[in-house]
């Protein structure tokens, strides 16, 4: 049962979220009154957060490790995707030059993801994509052996982050002269890639029992260091009052999503 809910929670993380990107870039994204990436942005930014610090780690500290071992195991969480970005940016530079950056317009807002740093050809881009996408069918994995209510809640947190990436990664190959739906086919296969990484995770959280709640540290440190060090420097621009309070509203809105769908799948569970 845990197994059947791992593949279909990552399937809708991962393809699901590349087609909520593609619809929303073919219902004109960002124009007045309607959703823009930064709105998306900050959602992503309050689940993320909320997940890793309201349900992952508490879930993460009620095993048997030591809490020094777990805040240890955090700590160089951060620091590995911290090394992990500095890799690809490094890698990318090369490529590119440094500091290069592809800023999409969506109707006044635009969109500089780090993970659009990649080859116009698109394939450079799309094996980024997939490692992504890999390690975060892992995350998810171990968040539902742990508990299913914290596995359901980490899938939409993925989800939430995923949808404002893959809509620069839709727009960064369309801007390579591939034809849409070719361009959303590829984006959505490198997306299923996270399946394979929810099977390899329940596996190998299977035959290392006692390391699930290292597992969800770093799970927490993954989803920590993306909202703090990616989607939230995204957010900080000078806006005006009234924008800066949709943007706050738009954060608080992924916390509160990510509290009510834990307290209700909770309550279902009946814990």
């Amino acid at each position: 049962m845990t197994l059947v809910a791992i593949i279909l929670a990552t399937l809708a993380a991962g393809i699901g979220s590349v087609w909520i990107a593609a619809a929303l870039l073919r219902v004109g994204l960002g124009g007045r009154g309607r959703v823009g990436p930064q709105h998306l942005l900050s959602l992503a930014a309050g689940a993320l957060l909320a997940t890793a610090f309201t349900l992952i780690l508490p879930e993460a500290f009620e095993g048997p490790v030591d809490a020094h071992d777990l805040f240890v195991t955090l700590l160089l969480g951060l620091v590995f995707f911290f090394l992990l970005d500095k890799a690809e940016l490094w890698h990318h530079g090369h490529e590119h030059g440094a500091g290069e950056r592809h800023i999409h317009g969506h109707g006044g807002h635009d969109h500089d993801h780090h993970h659009h740093h990649h080859g116009h050809g698109g394939w450079s881009l799309l094996t980024g994509d997939s490692v992504h996408c890999f390690g975060d069918g892992v995350l998810i994995a171990s968040a539902f052996v742990a508990d299913m209510r914290l596995g359901l809640v980490a899938a939409l947190s993925v989800l939430a982050h995923e949808v404002p990436h893959h809509i620069g990664d839709l727009v960064v190959l369309r801007h390579s002269h591939q034809h849409r739906n070719a361009a959303l086919l590829k984006v959505s296969l490198a997306g299923a890639v996270t399946a394979l990484g929810g099977l390899v995770g329940y596996y190998v959280v299977g035959l290392w029992d006692g390391a699930l709640p290292y597992f969800l540290a770093v799970a927490a440190s993954s989803f920590i260091y993306v909202a703090l060090a990616d989607l939230i420097p995204q957010l900080q621009k000078r806006l005006t009052a009234a924008q800066t309070l949709v943007q706050i509203a738009w954060l608080t809105g992924g916390i509160v999503m990510v509290t009510v769908v834990g307290a209700l799948a909770h309550h279902g569970h009946g814990h």
